[in-house]
């Protein structure tokens, strides 16, 4: 049986990060290609973070920057934060499952097609004044 489960979940609640954050996961596309993205946008202001997304020729922009304005909503709805004064603190892409599939080759013969999946993740946090 579990014992002072009151006070493990107090605890566990005062330590979590409260920092606003969004993740996007089992995203049909490689954490690789993800990174070289999220590389560009890490420490920026949200605001010019927004722009450097908007413009960025990359397969991986239009989904980080989803991402990056759910994070902006749950500061300023959920946290009362002021956008102004946010930034992206952290930014990552982590592998997720990976679809196996098949394609055919010759002399009837087949070879394995890795379809990479990943788990993106923005947390933003308050500038220090």
């Amino acid at each position: 049986m579990a014992t002072r489960t009151r006070e493990k979940g107090a605890a566990r609640a005062e330590s979590r990060d409260k920092r606003p954050q969004a993740h996007a996961k089992h995203i049909r596309l490689s954490s690789r290609k993800a990174k070289i993205v999220l590389d560009l946008i890490r420490g920026k202001d949200v605001d010019q973070a927004l722009a450097i997304l908007e413009y960025t020729p990359k397969a991986a922009s239009p989904v980080i920057f989803k991402v990056l304005s759910s994070a902006i909503a749950n500061a300023v709805n959920n946290q009362e934060m002021d956008r102004s004064d946010l930034y992206v603190a952290e930014c990552y892409a982590n592998p997720g499952p990976t679809l196996k599939r098949y394609v055919a080759r010759s002399r009837g013969s087949a070879s394995p097609m890795l379809k990479r999946t990943c788990h993106i993740s923005v947390v933003l946090d308050q500038k220090t004044k």
